[in-house]
């Protein structure tokens, strides 16, 4: 296939594909996983491990000696000010991987939680952190719900991505929207990346067949029962679908359309001579 990374604000990667570090049994699984998924971003709960714990086996200790960009993210948090300060944390701690060209600050993954039974962000709350944390000079890329509206304002405050869900985080439902993905697309001017909700290669492949920019995912692979080998399918998922979009669908048609010409078929000339 053509050469066609992701740009992620002045940054490329080969890869479209950025995974989630948790929910797997140990560190070595979730290594197996991500090399195998082939993701070049990998995206870590702030809140959920313990930041300082380099011992033998863990986490950061992963993290620290792979050539993965880690995203931070604000999993956990319900208040913009609560994400803000989580994220500022990540870069004082220089958690994250360095910089863009563009930018002064991290790239990081905001999350604020609106309910907890659904996971549904809370829109006001992620669009006053995307905000505050634009002007502190990160590269912001929220989770935010399938709304054209929300996203052209999350775009608006300066992030640099708009990640709208596929379905309830964890859930495994699939795209349940394509129509307000296909909006989103249609007028956003920066990458749409689906995060949440995608079950199975399948579905990856779909969100990038309508022409999303990359999907972020973690549990769909993680709770595989062979994580490695969903990893390396979603991959693949991701990359077919890239291709048959780039490649451009054949118009869906009401009746059937002969895979053969009709014109001259043999027998069909009056004048031709018979054959004995």
């Amino acid at each position: 296939m053509r050469h066609d990374p992701l740009v992620l604000a002045g940054r490329s990667f080969e890869s479209r594909l950025i995974v989630g570090t948790g929910k797997y049994k140990d560190a070595e699984e979730t290594e197996r996983a991500i090399d195998a998924s082939g993701a070049e971003i990998v995206t870590v709960a702030l809140r959920r491990v313990d930041l300082r714990d380099r011992s033998s086996g863990s986490l950061m200790t992963l993290l620290a000696r792979k050539r993965w960009l880690v995203l931070p993210n604000t999993a956990g948090c319900t208040t913009a000010d609560d994400a803000v300060r989580t994220l500022r944390l990540a870069r004082e701690l220089e958690i994250a991987g360095p910089p863009s060209p563009s930018h002064s600050g991290p790239m990081v993954k905001l999350e604020v939680i609106g309910d907890e039974r659904t996971l549904y962000p809370d829109n006001e709350q992620t669009l006053e952190a995307a905000r505050l944390l634009v002007k502190e000079g990160f590269v912001v890329l929220p989770y935010c719900i399938d709304d054209p509206i929300v996203c052209r304002k999350l775009e608006d405050a300066g992030c640099a991505a708009v990640m709208p869900l596929a379905a309830p985080i964890g859930s495994g439902l699939g795209i349940r929207n394509p129509h307000n993905l296909a909006i989103i697309l249609e007028r956003a001017k920066v990458p749409v990346i689906v995060d949440a909700g995608v079950g199975t290669a399948s579905d990856a492949a779909v969100a990038m067949e309508l022409g999303c920019h990359g999907v972020l995912m973690n549990t769909a692979i993680a709770h595989a029962k062979d994580p490695e080998l969903m990893a390396a399918a979603m991959r693949d998922g991701v990359r077919a679908g890239r291709a048959a979009f780039l490649a451009g669908r054949m118009p869906r048609r009401r009746y059937a359309n002969a895979s053969s010409p009709t014109d001259g078929l043999v027998g069909t000339d009056a004048s031709a001579p018979a054959i004995e």
